[in-house]
C-alpha cells in the first residue's frame, strides 16, 4: 500500500491509498458490511450512488456464515458479493467482546461460542489471519481484545498486554503467509488502552515499531465519554507515523467524524447510518430527523431541503414518513441510502476545504448543524 499526503489543515489531512483494486481518497468513511451486505443497500446503489470508494466486511460474521469453504470456491470476498472496489476486513475481535457470556480468553486466543447456534470455535492471532487471506480483503484488522470504556487501570493494562502479545504472533504470522488470490493484502495492527494516557502511548509505541500500511486506533467508542474518545484519538496521533493511513474504528456520529479529522483520522466506518436508518432516523446537512414524527406528515420537502442532490431527491419527507410508519421495506431502503450518501457527502466536504484551506472554519458550523434535533 502507498499513501499520499496532498494537503493538511491544522492535524487535518487530505491523501490517498492505494489497493489492488484501487485508490481511496481520504478522508473516508466506509460502509458497514458485515456479512457481505451493506443491509438494505444494492451494491450498484453503493458504488453509483453513494459513491463508496471502500467497505467493510467482517471476519467473525463471514467465518461463521457462509464460511471459509464457500468463500474460497467463489474466489474471495469481491467475487463472492459482486463488488470490485477495496474491502476492509475487522478481524472479529469487537465481536468476540460484544459475546462476554459466551466467550473466553486466553493466552492462546479467544475461545467462543456461535451467537448462531452455540457451537464452540477459537479465534487466535494465526487463524484470523488465515480466515482473512481466505476472505481475500484488501486490509485485514489484528486479532485484539477489546476492553470495555469503563474497565478499571488494571485490567485494561492486562487487556493491553494480551493484546501486545497477539499482535506479535500475527504479525509474524501474516509476513510468513502469501494472499490466496494474488492481489496484495495490509495488515493493520489496533492500538487499545482504553482511556489510559499512559496505556495508548504505550500501545502506540508499539503498534508503530512494526512498520505496518496504515494504523488503527480501536477500544473507543464503548462506553466512554465523548470528550475522552477526543483525547485519546490525540494522545495515540501524536505517536502513529504521519505517513501511513490512520484508522478509527467503529466511529460515529457525524460530529464524532467531523471532530477525528481535525484530529489527523484518515479512515472511519460506522453502522449508525444504516442502523439508525433502518428505524427512520435521517441525518442532515441541517440536524437530524426522525421521520416518525407527525411533524412530517404532510411536509412535500426533500429530505435534505437545499443540500446535494442524494438518490432520493425525489422523495418528500411525508412520502418517507408514510413508507416509515407503515414499515415498507423501502423506507428502511430509502433511509440507509439517505444517511451513508450523507456521510460520504460530509468526508468529501471535509476533504475540499482541507484542500481550500478553510476546514477549522468549516468544521466548526458543520458540527454545530449536524447536531440539531429538526
Amino acid at each position: 500500500m502507498k499513501f499520499r499526503i496532498e494537503a493538511t489543515s491544522g492535524h487535518a489531512r487530505a491523501g490517498v491509498f492505494t489497493t489492488d483494486h484501487g485508490d481511496v481518497a481520504t478522508p473516508v468513511f466506509m460502509p458497514v458490511g458485515t456479512v457481505a451486505s451493506v443491509k438494505a443497500v444494492h451494491q450498484r446503489e453503493l458504488r453509483d450512488d453513494i459513491k463508496a470508494r471502500i467497505i467493510l466486511g467482517n471476519t467473525y460474521h463471514l467465518y461463521l456464515r457462509p464460511g471459509t469453504e464457500i468463500l474460497r470456491k467463489a474466489g474471495g470476498l469481491h467475487k463472492f458479493m459482486g463488488w470490485e472496489r477495496p474491502i476492509l476486513t475487522d478481524s472479529g475481535g469487537f465481536q468476540v467482546f460484544s459475546l462476554s457470556s459466551q466467550r473466553k480468553l486466553r493466552e492462546e486466543g479467544a475461545l467462543f461460542r456461535s451467537h448462531i447456534d452455540g457451537s464452540k470455535h477459537l479465534f487466535t492471532p494465526e487463524n484470523v489471519v488465515d480466515i482473512q487471506r481466505t476472505i481475500g480483503s484488501d486490509i485485514m484488522m489484528a486479532l485484539d481484545e477489546c476492553a470495555p470504556g469503563t474497565a478499571d487501570y488494571d485490567y485494561a493494562a492486562r487487556s493491553l498486554q494480551l493484546t501486545h502479545r497477539w499482535l506479535r504472533r500475527g504479525w509474524d504470522h501474516y509476513k510468513q503467509t502469501e494472499p490466496v488470490y494474488g492481489h496484495y493484502q495490509s495488515f493493520f495492527p489496533i492500538v487499545q488502552g482504553c482511556v489510559y494516557p499512559d496505556l495508548r502511548r504505550e500501545s502506540a509505541e508499539f503498534v508503530a515499531s512494526l512498520g505496518a500500511d496504515g494504523n488503527a486506533i480501536g477500544g473507543l467508542a464503548v462506553g466512554e465519554p465523548t470528550e475522552k474518545m477526543y483525547e485519546m484519538i490525540e494522545v495515540v496521533n501524536e505517536i502513529l507515523p504521519s505517513d501511513r493511513p490512520r484508522y478509527l474504528m467503529g466511529v460515529g456520529t457525524p460530529a464524532n467524524i467531523l471532530e477525528a479529522i481535525d484530529r489527523g483520522v484518515d479512515m472511519m466506518d460506522c453502522v449508525m447510518p444504516t442502523r439508525n436508518g433502518r428505524n427512520g432516523m435521517i441525518f442532515t446537512r441541517n440536524g437530524i430527523m426522525n421521520m416518525r414524527n407527525r411533524k412530517w406528515a404532510d411536509d412535500f420537502a426533500p429530505l435534505d431541503e437545499g443540500g446535494p442532490a442524494w438518490i432520493d431527491e425525489a422523495y418528500s419527507r411525508a412520502y418517507v414518513r408514510h413508507l416509515v410508519t407503515t414499515g415498507e421495506i423501502l423506507g428502511l431502503q430509502i433511509c440507509s441510502i439517505h444517511n451513508l450518501a450523507f456521510y460520504l457527502w460530509l468526508v468529501d466536504e471535509a476533504r475540499r476545504h482541507i484542500v481550500a484551506g478553510d476546514f477549522p472554519e468549516w468544521k466548526a458550523d458543520m458540527v454545530e448543524r449536524v447536531c440539531r434535533r429538526l
